[in-house]
C-alpha cells in the first residue's frame, strides 16, 4: 500500500492496458478502479470515516464525435445492445452482495495524484452502490471500504472485513510529501520504486493525516525501517 507508481508500472503490475477508470473482474478474482480527488477530476470521488471508506463516482459513456455532452446525461447502466456496462458490473456485485448472494467484490484502487504519478492505495470491498441526482443528472455511487491484506491477491483467498484497516493518506498530505521531498528517497535520494511511508507507524500510533509523519522511502530504504520508530 502507498506505492508510487508511473503509469506504465501500473498497467505492468495488473496485467492489462487500463485505458478505464473502472475495470471489473480482470481475470485474477478481483477487480480494478483508478479514482482522484484532484481540483479538475472528471469525477468526484473522495474519501470518509479517516480513510477507512472510499465513495466512488461512476463512469460516462464515451464521448461520440458531434453527440450530446455526457456530462448532461445520466451515468449508463447499459449498453445500447442491452450488456452490463463497467457501471453496472459493479452496481450488480455491490446489490448482490447487500442481498447476501455473493461474497464483497475484492477491489484494488489506484489513485491519480499528479500528472503521470500514481498511488497504490490498497485492497477494498465493494458493498453498497445507489443512483442519485447530482443537480444535472442522474449518477452511480459505489461505497468501498478499506480491507486489511497482504499485497499480493494472487496467493490468498478473499481478505476479511477488519475492525481498523490501514487509513488512506489523503491526497493534499500525499502532493505535500511529494513536493517536499522533491519526488526522492529521503535516506538514499533514489527516485524509483518509492513509496509514503509513516515516520511513526500506523500502528504505533502515528497519523496519516498530516505530512510531518509521513516521508518518502524507496522500497529498500523502507523495507529496512519495517515497523520500527526511528
Amino acid at each position: 500500500m502507498n506505492d508510487i507508481l508511473s503509469y506504465l508500472e501500473m498497467c505492468q503490475r495488473e496485467g492489462v492496458n487500463l485505458q478505464r477508470g473502472m475495470n471489473f473482474q480482470i481475470g485474477r478474482g478481483y477487480s480494478v478502479i483508478l479514482m482522484s480527488t484532484r481540483r479538475g477530476a472528471p469525477y468526484r470521488d473522495w474519501i470518509d470515516d479517516e480513510g477507512k471508506t472510499l465513495i466512488y463516482e461512476g463512469h460516462d459513456m464515451p464521448q461520440q464525435s458531434g453527440g450530446p455532452d455526457v456530462k448532461t446525461l445520466a451515468q449508463p447502466e447499459v449498453t445500447q445492445n442491452g450488456a452490463l456496462t463497467e457501471n453496472g458490473k459493479f452496481h450488480k456485485a455491490a446489490q448482490e452482495f447487500k442481498r447476501g448472494a455473493r461474497p464483497a467484490e475484492i477491489v484494488r484502487v489506484y489513485e491519480k495524484i499528479r500528472a503521470g504519478i500514481w498511488a497504490y492505495n490498497g485492497v477494498f470491498h465493494l458493498i453498497d452502490s445507489w443512483q442519485e441526482h447530482d443537480g444535472a443528472r442522474t449518477v452511480f455511487r459505489f461505497k468501498l471500504l478499506a480491507v486489511e491484506t497482504q499485497d499480493d491477491l494472487e496467493d490468498q483467498g478473499q481478505p476479511m472485513l477488519q475492525d481498523e484497516p490501514d487509513r488512506l493518506i489523503p491526497t493534499p498530505v500525499k502532493l505535500a510529501v511529494w513536493t517536499r521531498d522533491r519526488g526522492r528517497c529521503v535516506l538514499c535520494g533514489a527516485t524509483q520504486n518509492l513509496h509514503f511511508d509513516h515516520v511513526i507507524p500506523f500502528s504505533k500510533g502515528g497519523t496519516s493525516l498530516v505530512a510531518e509523519n509521513i516521508q518518502l522511502l524507496c522500497v529498500q530504504c523502507n523495507l529496512r525501517k519495517s515497523a520500527r520508530i526511528e
